[in-house]
């Protein structure tokens, strides 16, 4: 069992990782690629990815990647720096950033487990062209193996935070630590991860917690192991209905159910609104008239999924509870 143990301040400064992070989900998702789980949902893109990387003709270079990420144990910390949660490139950066100490304390570790390819010693003297080799490997495999279900993978943590959104409102800090049930325990101060594969405790005094949401971990959540690293929980959220690609360029397979539900233009009209958009900012998005998005905005509106406020020239159009519940279904 993992022990997390929080002080007030602890408390206050916990929260939910704002979107997907890039660089865990590619870690996870190398990991149950490997493994021996049978998840029905995710038959078909272990067999998918698998087929890609045995005829890809750059097959050579995913072999220390793949040594790196075993199906389980430890795998290093410098994969899944903080700074990813910024974006995927932005990940890249940091791990070629890595400092040679924490390369080399790393890569013993897990060769105390694992066996690893003869290049993973170039890689604990932080050669730069071994660094930039394994993100190359990292960012051809992301584009094989993420970037075509990334809007499932979105859609599932949007889905989550949403959740744990509604726990914060309801009962504050603590009620969203309670609701990470059933695979963790808030318990008086110490947050208990169940399963956890070894026995330790976490101190965060006083840095608080980042959790992050993720569809590729597994059914335990995954802390990093050395203490000092700004901590971080990665748990698993609900994988809705499975991981399939999607279907069209930018088109999400949510997108396709709403489309069908709305009519095309206005389930993007819905979309455009997600993050607040102005009735010219949603004629230039979409490539339509501003007649044309005003009237598709009137409509939604009146049936209560959007809500419409006026600034000075502009107006300004935002989902509604209801607009956000019909966007995240």
């Amino acid at each position: 069992m993992l022990k997390i143990i929080f002080s007030g301040e602890d408390v206050l400064r916990t929260r939910v990782a704002p979107a997907a992070d890039p660089l865990w989900e590619l870690v996870l998702s190398l990991h149950l690629l490997q493994g021996r789980g049978r998840d029905p949902m995710m038959t078909t893109w272990r067999r998918t990815v698998a087929h890609g990387l045995r005829t890809d003709s750059g097959a050579e270079q995913y072999r220390l990647l793949l040594a790196l990420n075993p199906p389980r144990g430890y795998f290093p910390d410098f994969l899944t720096p903080f700074a990813s949660r910024e974006g995927f490139e932005v990940g890249l950066d940091a791990v070629r950033g890595t400092p040679v100490d924490m390369l080399r304390r790393d890569l013993t570790r897990l060769a105390e487990e694992t066996t690893l390819p003869s290049s993973a010693t170039a890689l604990a003297r932080g050669e730069p062209e071994t660094l930039h080799h394994l993100t190359d490997a990292m960012a051809r495999y992301q584009s094989l193996a993420v970037t075509p279900y990334w809007a499932r993978v979105q859609a599932a943590v949007e889905a989550d935070r949403a959740r744990r959104a509604r726990a914060m409102l309801d009962g504050g800090a603590e009620g969203l630590l309670a609701s990470l049930r059933p695979n963790m325990r808030w318990n008086s101060g110490v947050l208990e991860v169940l399963d956890y594969p070894d026995t330790r405790e976490l101190h965060l005094d006083g840095r608080g917690l980042l959790l992050v949401p993720s569809f590729f971990c597994s059914r335990t959540p995954v802390a990093l192991v050395d203490p000092t690293l700004p901590p971080v929980l990665v748990y698993p959220v609900d994988r809705l209905a499975g991981l399939t690609p999607a279907s069209g360029v930018g088109v999400s397979p949510q997108g396709e159910a709403l489309a069908a539900l709305l009519g095309r233009t206005r389930s993007r009209v819905l979309q455009a609104a997600d993050e607040g958009c102005t009735t010219g900012e949603m004629a230039r998005r979409l490539h339509i008239s501003a007649a044309a998005a005003s009237q598709h905005t009137t409509v939604l509106r009146n049936a209560g999924l959007l809500v419409s406020q006026r600034e000075r020239n502009t107006v300004l159009h935002t989902l509604t509870p209801l607009g956000r519940a019909v966007l995240d279904a």
